[in-house]
């Protein structure tokens, strides 16, 4: 058993190593922003506060290495933010860590790396990867280097978005789909570093973290969708002239998952040899053809679907409140809408403020679901309010309910529709 700190814990693949440590019986000191969080997911390990985008110097760490054996940095962002750059994460707080362990004669560290980061890098990603693993094996410890492929498993963000490309109606390809890719299963990866704390073997060198075996991007889709017991379907290839105009679009919206450097990562390709690998597990690493289990696979399937479904959901009931805003300051006859608030029993006076009030609110619901913090309380105005305008409207106008276009019967899918984002998205995104 070794005393273990590990960084990056809060995320994907460095809670799946904490959980592979905690099994091995380690005693595991994870750091974090929010420790609490961490602790919360992960019982059994002890958190400390520690924040990358801050501590970039080796006094920030050295209180922290106290009595600590072996250092694990799972710390990783694939777009930057604000708050968060590449230089700062993968660069300047690992290279103050790894300087530290020094000073304070931590036996081994394991750095987390990425495949790619080597003399070809030539994304801000790979380079930022790849200046803290040139720092890493400058020093005279016991240093390894993991290089991961594509991780897979249950919660990444990356297995999501493959998930959602494999199971939508069509599998839209990047130019052909012929870029290479070796994908590893998470639990082999966290398998392959658990194994690297107490494996002599592999110090001081950069092991490739890869499946057993290379395949093209319309392969690994089409695997998956076949994994998820869906039928095949049609393979759909996009001009990469299109895909990357998209990517210089994805450049400026922050939640978009394809840009010109994920594009370029990926058109590069993503393989390597798997012996080192292999010869680490003991075994050969899972197969893609077994990534998603047979007793998972509907779950997958629906969740992926569903990934799909309620953006095209959430984006026509946007486009909903925007019309009927936008309609009523005008494009509908005004004096109409005067004529209906009058049966509604509201006076000429209040009629333009009746009016024009509504308005502002539908469109002020169509704008907040596009761009603003989806909260509960969203979901729960726009029912309040769908409930409020049918029960007038039953009262005041019954026959708009027995309209041959039935635009008040339309209310109740609609009503279904918000109901459901109240369930599925009752939390702001961050």
């Amino acid at each position: 058993m070794m005393r273990i700190l590990l960084t990056g814990a809060s995320g994907f693949i460095g809670r799946h190593v904490c959980r592979a440590l905690l099994s091995d019986g380690h005693d595991v000191t994870v750091c974090a922003r929010n420790p609490s969080a961490v602790t919360a997911c992960l019982p059994g390990v002890n958190a400390i506060e520690a924040d990358f985008s801050r501590d970039h110097a080796p006094a920030d760490w050295l209180p922290r290495l106290a009595g600590i054996e072996c250092v694990i940095n799972a710390v990783g962002i694939i777009r930057e933010t604000p708050t968060q750059s590449f230089d700062a994460l993968h660069t300047r707080a690992p290279k103050a860590l790894f300087a530290a362990c020094t000073s304070a004669r931590v036996s081994r560290i394991i750095q987390i790396s990425a495949l790619g980061a080597d003399e070809a890098a030539q994304t801000a990603y790979h380079l930022s990867k790849k200046a803290a693993d040139d720092f890493l094996r400058t020093l005279d410890l016991e240093w390894i280097i993991v290089q991961p492929s594509l991780a897979y498993g249950p919660g990444g963000a990356s297995a999501q978005l493959f998930n959602r490309l494999a199971a939508a109606p069509l599998i839209m390809l990047i130019g052909r789909g012929e870029q290479r890719v070796q994908p590893i299963h998470v639990d082999d990866l966290a398998e392959l570093i658990a194994k690297c704390v107490m494996t002599k073997s592999c110090v001081r060198q950069t092991i490739a973290a890869v499946g057993p075996r290379a395949t093209t991007l319309r392969e690994w889709l089409n695997t998956l969708r076949s994994g998820m017991r869906l039928p095949a379907t049609l393979n759909l290839p996009l001009p990469l002239r299109l895909m990357r105009a998209a990517a210089l679009l994805g450049d400026r919206i922050p939640s978009a998952p394809l840009t010109r450097d994920t594009l370029a990562m990926l058109e590069r390709g993503n393989t390597a040899d798997t012996g080192p690998c292999a010869r680490l597990l003991g075994r050969t690493p899972t197969a893609i053809e077994h990534f998603i289990p047979c007793d998972h696979a509907a779950a997958i399937a629906s969740a992926a679907r569903l990934s799909i479904a309620l953006p095209l959901l959430r984006w026509s009931i946007a486009l909903l409140w925007l019309v009927s805003g936008v309609v009523s300051l005008g494009i509908y006859p005004v004096e109409a809408s005067y004529a209906l608030l009058a049966r509604t029993g509201v006076s000429a006076s209040l009629a333009p403020f009746a009016l024009y009030a509504a308005a502002a609110l539908d469109i002020v619901f169509g704008m907040w679901i596009l761009i603003g913090r989806r909260t509960t309380g969203l979901w729960l105005a726009q029912l309040a309010v769908i409930g409020a305008y049918s029960a007038i409207i039953a009262w005041y106008l019954p026959e708009f309910w027995l309209h041959p276009y039935a635009p008040m019967v339309k209310n109740i899918p609609i009503a279904a529709a918000i109901f459901l984002l109240l369930l599925l998205e009752p939390k702001a995104k961050k």
